[in-house]
């Protein structure tokens, strides 16, 4: 096993489509119990990969309301929808999470993909360098309203003008801001500059490939490559007789947070297996 910086961590995604609140409600306790290291929402309002028209909570405020039933997982939104709210506004969402949840929120943030609810909900989608510039100011924006007095920025889209900020987030200097990226020249540069986490998806592999991108961002603005901790979603468990060698596959290639995407109504026997055979392997041969 090759020695990391980061601790090995493991995560659960449940997304809050097609399943209802008691479903996500116990399974994020068990998460809790189990001793996983993070537990994500996603930040759509339909349904993705599946029917649009079947039941889906909006993430923010289903977070909140986790945050309170929960009292040792790190949580967050994988990833929040950079167009679906002002800046200013997200870092109130934001520090309130936090401090409902005692310091415990990781900021997910991403461009923003899922063109159909934009349409149905008549909110403007624009082209995707467009997109990812407006991400950029929603992090430089976010990054001051937490950490000064009174927060200034005017960019091409959004401004914020002598803004008081009040409460801070319990985290110092912030919580840790994770950005959802894969493309290689904008996406990736955007999380050299701003992220302490990043998130995409993809083989261990393709991971080799961008980390390599991503650290040449680093080091063109000085910043030290490490500073970054990354993370993969992966779509589902994996079967635990296999489970050991992917994990090491990616943990070979500078990933050390696995992140697993689950229906909160189903794959619970598998979690309770997957917390008690393999995660403590992973975390005592690293101690």
């Amino acid at each position: 096993m090759n020695e990391t910086t980061y601790p090995i961590r493991f995560g659960i995604q449940s997304p809050q489509q097609n399943t209802s609140w008691p479903d996500i409600l116990t399974l994020w306790r068990e998460l809790d119990d189990l001793g996983f290291d993070s537990a994500w929402l996603f930040d759509h309002f339909l349904p993705i990969f599946s029917d649009p028209t079947g039941p889906c909570m909006e993430g923010w405020t289903t977070l909140a309301a986790l945050a309170m039933a929960t009292d040792r997982v790190r949580l967050g939104l994988m990833v929040t929808g950079n167009t679906y709210r002002h800046p200013a506004v997200l870092a109130k969402m934001a520090t309130t999470v936090d401090i409902i949840s005692g310091g415990r929120l990781i900021l997910g943030v991403g461009a923003g993909w899922f063109e159909l609810e934009h349409r149905a909900y008549g909110i403007p989608f624009p082209r995707v360098a467009e997109r990812l510039r407006r991400l950029e100011e929603t992090l430089e924006i976010i990054r001051r309203l937490w950490t000064e007095e009174r927060a200034n920025f005017s960019g091409k889209y959004h401004s914020v003008e002598n803004a008081v900020f009040n409460p801070k987030p319990v985290q110092k200097p912030h919580p840790t801001i994770l950005v959802g990226a894969a493309g290689e020249k904008l996406a990736l540069r955007i999380v050299a500059r701003h992220a302490q986490m990043w998130n995409s998806f993809g083989t261990p592999e393709v991971f080799l490939q961008k980390i390599a991108i991503l650290d040449e961002h680093c080091r063109q603005i000085g910043r030290d490559p490490v500073a970054i901790e990354k993370s993969v979603l992966l779509p589902g468990l994996l079967p635990l007789d296999e489970a050991a060698r992917r994990i090491e596959e990616y943990i070979a290639v500078g990933v050390t947070h696995l992140i697993f995407s689950v229906n909160p109504s189903t794959d619970r026997p598998l979690i309770r297996q997957f917390a008690r055979d393999i995660m403590p392997a992973f975390r005592q041969s690293r101690t």
